[in-house]
């Protein structure tokens, strides 16, 4: 997969940059069933010339996604490396037995690649950290090509178009408009006075196209678990978990009691009894 990297950065960072586009749509597009078989011979048998074939089948699609970031004045042939790797990625971690095409599932590994790169590299500091900073910084240059500062009046339709609030439009313009700082800013004992530099901002892995497909399934599962375990207890065990515990508004164990006419403390013990057995249908089933 590293040679295919190498040789995918020559071809592309050659002067036949047309060429190279040229040949990339004219590589076959693969079916269901080949690619199926290919994901399926690479992750079973590390087969790495299923895996090339995969690759080379699918790098019209970076291309595509490449060419929306040309107007951050980078290199096309670097957005189209850096999307290159972010497709050896996803092919090495796609599983054929899930119902859904490589595209799919490969294109969010294409823009994260690209996103770093961009992020890294328009400007020497960062000027977005966040997931919420990241999509204002991407939406607010596209919709400015030209770099500059804004009205009023320009501020609050920019606001309003990306449903942010002003501040917040201003805040990003002004990191996108500010001048390169050192990679390692100087100590300041003064936190009001201390400056940010890139030093300072390590990668967020919170947005990894993986981690979030884990957490994702992990949160679902959870849930699943959650479902079964309530559907082992009576009505009377079943409500009263739901409402103390799941619910927004939660009643006290004496609103409990006085709606089923018993003590609060018999409430108390058929919680314990209710939250026990669902720990323990949950344990068995993992």
């Amino acid at each position: 997969m590293t040679q295919s990297v190498s040789a995918t950065y020559d071809m592309v960072a050659s002067d036949n940059l047309a060429g190279y586009l040229r040949a990339v749509h004219a590589a076959p597009v693969l079916t269901a069933e080949q690619e199926f078989e290919l994901a399926t011979r690479y992750r079973n048998e590390a087969d790495i010339e299923a895996a090339r074939e995969l690759v080379v089948s699918h790098l019209r699609h970076v291309v595509k996604v490449a060419r929306g970031f040309m107007g951050y004045g980078l290199p096309m042939a670097d957005l189209i490396q850096e999307g290159s790797i972010g497709l050896m990625k996803a092919v090495k971690r796609f599983d054929p037995n899930r119902d859904v095409r490589l595209v799919s599932f490969a294109v969010h590994w294409i823009r994260a690649e690209i996103y770093d790169y961009v992020l890294k590299n328009w400007r020497l500091v960062k000027v977005a950290t966040t997931k919420a900073q990241r999509k204002l910084f991407f939406n607010l240059r596209k919709s400015r090509p030209k770099l500059g500062w804004m009205n009023d009046s320009e501020v609050q339709d920019m606001a309003a178009s990306l449903d942010v609030d002003a501040e917040t439009v201003r805040e990003m313009e002004s990191r996108m408009n500010g001048t390169d700082v050192a990679f390692d800013a100087l100590a300041d004992p003064d936190p009001d006075k201390a400056s940010f530099s890139p030093s300072q901002h390590l990668g967020d892995m919170r947005y990894n196209p993986e981690s979030l497909l884990i957490q994702d399934e992990y949160e679902a599962e959870s849930q699943n678990q959650l479902s079964m375990a309530l559907e082992q207890l009576d009505d009377r065990s079943k409500d009263i978990v739901v409402r103390r515990w799941l619910n927004e508004d939660k009643p006290t164990l004496h609103d409990l009691a006085e709606e089923y006419n018993v003590s609060a403390e018999r409430i108390r013990q058929i919680e314990k009894r209710a939250m026990e057995k669902m720990k323990n249908v949950i344990t068995v089933q993992h």
